[in-house]
C-alpha cells in the first residue's frame, strides 16, 4: 500500500493532510479546554453548538465554494484555504467571549468546506490508475484513524510542559506546513468545464449525484454510516463513564478499539476491492454497523464487551465508507469531480447532522439502550433502500438513446453502435446525458 508514496506530488499531499490533520485534533483538544473556561458547566453545550455550526458550514458552504472555485488554480485555492484556516487558530487563544468561538468556528470550517473537496477531487488526476488510486484512499482513512489516536496523546503530552493557549499555535504550524507542502507539489491542470450560471454550478453536483443510482445507494449508506459513528463519538463518554463508572483513560480506549478496527481495515481494503465489488464490500460494511447497534440493544454491559463491539463497528465504518471515493470518481467526467465531491461532503454530513442529535436526545431523554435500538433502526432502514436504489449488476457500458442527435452525430460515432440514435459506452451523467437510462 506505501508504494503509492513514491509519487511525489502524491506523497506531497498526502503528508500535508497527514500534518493538517493533526493541527485540527489539538485544535480539538484546546478549544474544549477553552470553552471549559469560558462557559464553565455549560461548556458541552457551546461545543454542542460549534458540532452544529460546523456541520452547516459544511452542507451550505461546500457546493456554493466548489462552484465559484471551478476556474481557479488548484495549488492557490488550496494554500489560500490553509492559510486562511492558519490566520483563524492565531485568533482562537484571544478569545474573550461565546459568540467569538462561534464565528471562527464557521469561517474555520467553510475554509475546510472549500479545501477538503477540491483535495479529494484532486487525487484521482494526481493517480489516474484505480488500484493506486484506492491505495490512497485506504491510506487517507488510516491519516484520518490515526489523528483520531494521535493528536489526543500529543495534546497531552504537551499539556504537561504549556498552557492549552499554545496548542492552537500546533494548530497553526500544522496549516502553514500544509500549505507549504501544497506549494511544493507540481498538481496536474483541473480540465475546465464550460460557463454556466451560478445556480448551475451551485447544484449541478447533486444533480450528478442524484441521477446516478450507485450514488443514491451511497447516500444511504452515508445513513447507516452516520448512525454507527454518531453512537460511537456522541456515547462513548456516556457508556463508559456513566453507565460503567471508569476513567477518561478507558473513554480513550474504546475510541481506539473504534480507531484499529477501522485502520486493520485500511490496510487490507486494497487487496479486498481487486476481488470483490465495492457494492458487496460496502453493503457488508453496513451491515456490520447495523448489527453492532442491535447488539448495543440486547447485549449485557461490560467494558470489555464494548471494546469488541466498538472494533467490529469500526471494521464496519471503514469498509462502509472507505471505497466511497472510487464510486464518485467512476460517476463523473474529471471536470465535474469537484463539483460531485462536493456534494458527497454536504450530503454525508447532513446524515450526520441528523444522527449526532439523535444519538444525543435519545440517549439522554431515554437512556443508551433506545439510543442504540433507534440508530440500529436508521440504518437497517438505510441498508435496505441503498439495496433498491443501487443495481446489483453494473454493465461497464450502457446502451441509451440520443433522439435529439442525428445519426451521424460524432458522440453517436464514438460508442459501440446498435441503431439509429443509439449506441452504448460508459456512462455518466453530464450535458449529453442528464439522466440515467431506463
Amino acid at each position: 500500500m506505501l508504494d503509492v508514496l513514491r509519487n511525489r506530488t502524491y506523497r506531497h499531499l498526502f503528508f500535508a493532510q497527514v500534518i493538517a490533520l493533526l493541527g485540527t485534533g489539538l485544535a480539538t483538544v484546546a478549544l474544549g479546554l477553552l470553552a471549559f473556561d469560558l462557559a464553565g458547566a455549560n461548556a458541552g453545550a457551546v461545543l454542542g453548538t460549534a458540532l452544529a455550526i460546523k456541520m452547516v458550514a459544511y452542507i451550505a458552504v461546500a457546493p456554493v465554494a466548489a462552484a465559484f472555485a471551478e476556474r481557479l488554480p488548484r495549488r492557490a485555492l488550496l494554500v489560500g484555504l490553509d492559510l486562511a484556516r492558519a490566520g483563524v487558530a492565531l485568533m482562537l487563544p484571544f478569545v474573550t467571549e461565546i459568540w467569538q468561538i462561534y464565528v471562527l468556528i464557521f469561517v474555520l470550517q467553510s475554509a475546510s468546506a472549500g479545501f477538503t473537496p477540491t483535495f479529494q477531487a484532486t487525487i484521482p488526476d494526481v493517480l489516474p490508475d484505480e488500484s493506486d488510486y484506492t491505495k490512497a484512499l485506504s491510506l487517507s482513512r488510516l491519516a484520518y484513524d490515526m489523528e483520531s489516536l494521535v493528536s489526543p496523546a500529543l495534546a497531552a503530552l504537551l499539556l504537561t510542559v504549556v498552557s492549552y493557549h499554545s496548542l492552537f499555535n500546533g494548530t497553526v504550524m500544522g496549516f502553514l506546513a500544509s500549505a507549504a507542502l501544497v506549494v511544493s507539489a507540481v498538481l496536474p491542470r483541473a480540465k475546465l468545464p464550460p460557463r454556466r450560471s451560478i445556480y448551475e454550478r451551485t447544484t449541478r453536483g447533486a444533480r450528478i449525484y442524484l441521477a446516478t443510482p450507485r450514488l443514491r445507494g451511497l447516500l444511504a449508506l452515508n445513513l447507516a454510516i452516520a448512525s454507527g459513528s454518531a453512537m460511537v463519538i456522541v456515547n462513548t463518554v456516556v457508556l463508559v463513564q456513566s453507565g460503567l463508572g471508569l476513567t477518561q483513560k478507558a473513554t480513550a480506549m474504546a475510541l481506539a478499539a473504534f480507531g484499529g478496527g477501522s485502520m486493520l481495515v485500511a490496510f487490507t481494503l486494497p487487496k479486498l476491492l481487486e476481488k470483490l465489488p465495492e457494492r458487496r464490500v460496502m453493503l457488508a460494511g453496513a451491515s456490520l454497523i447495523a448489527l453492532g447497534l442491535f447488539a448495543g440493544v440486547a447485549a449485557p454491559s461490560g467494558y470489555l464487551l464494548l471494546l469488541a463491539l466498538w472494533f467490529v463497528m469500526g471494521i464496519g465504518y471503514s469498509l462502509a465508507q472507505t471505497p466511497s471515493g472510487r464510486l464518485l470518481r467512476r460517476s463523473a467526467r474529471e471536470e465535474d469531480r469537484p463539483a460531485v465531491f462536493a456534494a458527497q461532503f454536504a450530503l454525508s454530513h447532513a446524515c450526520w447532522l441528523l444522527t449526532y442529535p439523535l444519538a444525543g436526545w435519545v440517549g439522554a431523554k431515554a437512556g443508551t439502550t433506545t439510543s442504540f435500538l433507534a440508530l440500529a433502526a436508521v440504518a437497517t432502514v438505510a441498508i435496505i433502500i441503498a439495496i433498491r436504489v443501487w443495481p446489483a449488476t453494473e454493465d461497464a457500458e450502457l446502451h441509451h438513446v440520443h433522439d435529439d442527435l442525428q445519426p451521424d452525430d460524432p458522440h453517436l460515432n464514438a460508442g459501440a453502435g446498435s441503431g439509429p440514435h443509439k449506441h452504448s459506452h460508459a456512462y455518466v451523467v453530464d450535458d449529453q446525458h442528464p439522466r440515467w437510462p431506463q
